[in-house]
């Protein structure tokens, strides 16, 4: 099982690969909304932003969101950490129930180029 720093790591590195990718994927990214991040199994959930092509981590809670963010995701840590490593296909995990997105419609499409 993976830990809250490994998954804290898997969120930076994810950060960075926005950061890095081409212009389609960075445009996909550029949008303004806050982003929570709950980690099932370990019961944890990261909070921040994914502005200006990157997440921003702002800071952990125990439990679940305590506000509901624009962009949310719910799986847990291994699943997080496969998908930032690419051993997990994040479009193939969403339809198969082992990751959550939810966010509004808008926002669904522009992500839709980061799947």
């Amino acid at each position: 099982m993976a830990t809250i720093t490994e998954c804290r790591g898997a969120l930076d590195r994810l950060s960075d690969n926005l950061a890095r990718a081409d212009d389609g994927v960075r445009g996909a990214a550029a949008l303004d909304r806050s982003l929570s991040c709950h980690i099932t199994d370990l019961d944890t959930t990261f909070t921040g932003r994914l502005a200006d092509g990157r997440i921003r981590v702002d800071g952990t809670v125990e439990g679940p969101p305590p506000a509901k963010a624009q962009i949310r995701l719910s799986m847990t840590g291994d699943d997080l950490v496969a998908m930032v490593d690419g051993k997990l296909n994040f479009a193939k995990a969403w339809a198969g129930g082992r990751v959550r997105l939810e966010a509004g419609f808008r926002d669904l499409l522009r992500l839709r180029s980061l799947l």
